[in-house]
């Protein structure tokens, strides 16, 4: 099953970043414009619970990255990107559901669930770096 990657590019200036620049972002944001036409399939008794779910929990990826980068100091930002994390894995519970309910079909259900999961890694990669670049600066200090 082929999955709609979200068609947007940063008007940043060359060599400046901003969290729409980061992979987890950019996967996020393909998640996000999936979910939207994953809940298109649900059933319409799903319209107030799942559907509003899944599509909250989607955008609270994007928005908790943004978020994350935004702050100084690195232990906010973390928190920020664990919270990213914890939505990321409740869109991936919506589609658990969703498959065990048979609304949708295996192969869209591991194409979604694989996009949600690379986002997810990508994540805590980038996790993992804001870790080690502070540990860094700790080791320069010392």
């Amino acid at each position: 099953m082929e999955l709609r990657r979200a068609e947007y590019s940063s008007p940043n200036e060359k060599g400046k970043r901003g969290f729409e620049d980061l992979e987890c972002y950019q996967l996020a944001l393909d998640l996000v414009v999936n979910v939207s036409d994953f809940a298109k399939k649900l059933p319409a008794d799903e319209k107030y619970d799942m559907v509003q779910q899944v599509k909250a929990s989607s955008k609270s990826v994007t928005a908790n990255i943004a978020e994350g980068y935004g702050r100084y100091h690195y232990l906010d930002s973390l928190k920020f990107y664990s919270n990213a994390r914890g939505s990321l894995n409740e869109t991936i519970s919506r589609f658990v559901e969703a498959r065990v309910l048979k609304y949708i079909e295996q192969d869209y259900f591991e194409a979604l669930y694989k996009l949600a999961r690379r986002a997810e890694m990508a994540l805590n990669g980038y996790m993992n770096y804001v870790r080690k670049q502070r540990a860094g600066d700790e080791n320069v200090n010392t």
